[in-house]
């Protein structure tokens, strides 16, 4: 027998023996090992959207959902995985852990980040933030309502922190911040005595003031005081707000996969959707006597501003 011929019988076994010891790798790999992860505590209907508007939006990746209880401890997750965390559950499941790998945790608020984290920043961990940039905010009003020079903020214990921040947006944009303390929200005298000294009232997304509970309190006396509230969410806005900025699930998803392309390690800390929308309230605007809100062309002349350095 020739040596070619050797050669072909020695390496054919050996390629059998490699492809048998390869299958049985992919086999004995856990069913949460995947390349990018999606968890949350319910799998629910809009969950199961998103993941599959990823998995569209990005058809050469592995793109798996799975529900929180069925996942071990972060650090016994394969080193490889993206893991892209879908409430606040999973937060919490994941700070535990110093070692799981790199995550992105969508739709988190700079109140609920605070609560969890305090001034810390856990390593590997991207929080991609749900409430509206301040600076876009105040931005907004300065289209929509130009005149308008004190801005009205109530605050909280929990939100007092994001003051200094927005004061310091406002001061070159020639505003002013009229902080007002709201401490008991059954208690209207601090609405009445912010509503005095601002010309409009913008909402923080602190749930502690702004919730169904307020709503019909500040929407009120904003309509007696003729005073705009702008803010805090897109659902404050259908409950009776002016406006405001938003992110939706396309704006999300365009984040994700600019993320995506690029290495863990080149991850920001934190970021807020790039792509946003603007939401109004035609029938807020008539009753205050303000034009209507030209949704579409007041987002496209913001985010331009955004563009310029």
């Amino acid at each position: 027998m020739g040596d070619q011929s050797r050669m072909t019988l020695f390496w054919t076994p050996l390629r059998w023996c490699r492809g048998v010891l390869l299958a049985a790798l992919l086999l004995a790999t856990p069913a949460w090992s995947a390349d990018i992860l999606l968890t949350a505590v319910q799998d629910s209907a809009g969950v199961q959207a998103f993941t599959q508007a990823l998995a569209q939006q990005r058809p050469g990746d592995q793109i798996t959902f799975t529900p929180l209880k069925d996942l071990p401890a972060p650090s016994r997750l394969p080193v490889s995985t993206r893991l892209i965390l879908l409430d606040l559950p999973g937060l919490d499941w994941r700070l535990q852990d110093a070692q799981g790998p790199p995550t992105l945790v969508l739709r988190i608020s700079r109140l609920q980040a605070r609560q969890r984290m305090g001034n810390t920043h856990p390593a590997k961990i991207s929080l991609l933030w749900s409430d509206p940039p301040l600076e876009r905010q105040l931005h907004l009003i300065a289209s929509i309502l130009p005149q308008a020079r004190r801005i009205g903020v109530l605050y909280g214990a929990d939100s007092e922190f994001l003051l200094r921040e927005l004061m310091q947006f406002a001061k070159p944009m020639g505003l002013e911040i009229v902080p007002q303390r709201w401490n008991n929200t059954n208690d209207s005298r601090a609405l009445q005595t912010l509503f005095k000294n601002s010309d409009v009232l913008l909402g923080l997304d602190d749930p502690q003031l702004y919730n169904p509970k307020t709503a019909k309190n500040l929407l009120l006396s904003s309509y007696a005081q003729q005073l705009p509230l702008v803010g805090p969410n897109a659902g404050f806005v259908r409950a009776g707000s002016l406006a405001s900025t938003y992110s939706d699930q396309p704006d999300w998803l365009a984040v994700l996969d600019r993320l995506l392309d690029h290495a863990p390690a080149n991850w920001p800390q934190t970021l807020y959707p790039e792509h946003f929308k603007v939401v109004g309230n035609p029938q807020v605007a008539r009753s205050l006597g303000i034009e209507q809100v030209d949704e579409a062309a007041v987002a496209a002349r913001l985010a331009e501003g955004e563009k310029r350095p």
